[in-house]
């Protein structure tokens, strides 16, 4: 547990801590390496790599290993699937998308992938995946019904079944380029139900203002992943930590 440990303690220490997305998919290898770098230096606190479309084999295993020579941070997996596992992560999201129509989503790709987490000697971090409306691509490819941004109640009500099943975390994601954050209202409801669980927001934060926003609603990680992909990585990550740590 050496990675959620790690996540806790910075949670503990600043109030909320930030996580860079990166999507093998969307970049080359070396970018991506310079994206870990630039977001280390401004102050993320650790590296998520993954992506809705299922990047994986070897072009995940060389981005991880590119990854790793730029940063000592630690390197958490954000799969789609069984392809996107890779033996050279520190940690995985292992993650239910609980508002699936499909079972697949659910459970199949868990019992698929358990197995070869175990042998990767990855740490799994046991998640909920909730995504809100519009959901972007995660809630085309997983078949999803997102949750109404007006309804906080439904996400409430998601929240506390995975509370309730064990799950120690829980991600509320709008999806990857959306105009828009999960609105403050719902992350506010959600905290305030689950507690001591925490509570993960991504999806349409580009800038402090925003991430802000979400971290006094209740969010005890903020995930940046497109708008580090589009330039200026450091100087965004900069404006996006300073607006979120105590």
């Amino acid at each position: 547990m050496k990675v959620e440990i790690h996540l806790n303690e910075i949670i503990d220490k600043d109030g909320v801590a930030h996580l860079t997305l990166i999507d093998p998919d969307s970049q080359t290898v070396d970018r991506a390496a310079e994206i870990a770098a630039d977001a280390t230096t401004g102050g993320t606190d650790a590296i998520m790599i993954g992506g809705s479309t299922g990047a994986g084999g070897s072009q995940l295993d060389q981005t991880l290993l590119a990854i790793k020579k730029r940063t000592d941070l630690p390197t958490i997996l954000f799969p789609s699937g069984v392809s996107g596992l890779s033996k050279h992560a520190d940690a995985v999201f292992f993650m239910s998308l609980l508002n699936s129509r499909d079972v697949t989503y659910i459970t199949t790709h868990q019992a698929l992938g358990a197995p070869t987490i175990k042998r990767y000697g990855l740490e799994p971090i046991p998640t909920a995946y909730l995504l809100i409306y519009p959901g972007g691509t995660a809630a085309w490819i997983g078949d999803a019904k997102p949750i109404p941004r007006e309804k906080p109640e439904l996400a409430v009500a998601y929240a506390l079944a995975a509370k309730y099943l064990g799950m120690r975390w829980i991600y509320l994601e709008a999806g990857s380029g959306v105009e828009e954050a999960v609105p403050k209202s719902l992350i506010q409801a959600v905290k305030e139900s689950v507690g001591d669980t925490k509570v993960i927001v991504g999806g349409g934060i580009r800038d402090g203002v925003t991430a802000e926003q979400c971290a006094k609603a209740g969010a005890d990680v903020i995930v940046t992943g497109t708008v580090v992909e589009e330039g200026n990585a450091k100087s965004k990550i900069e404006e996006i930590v300073r607006a979120i740590k105590k």
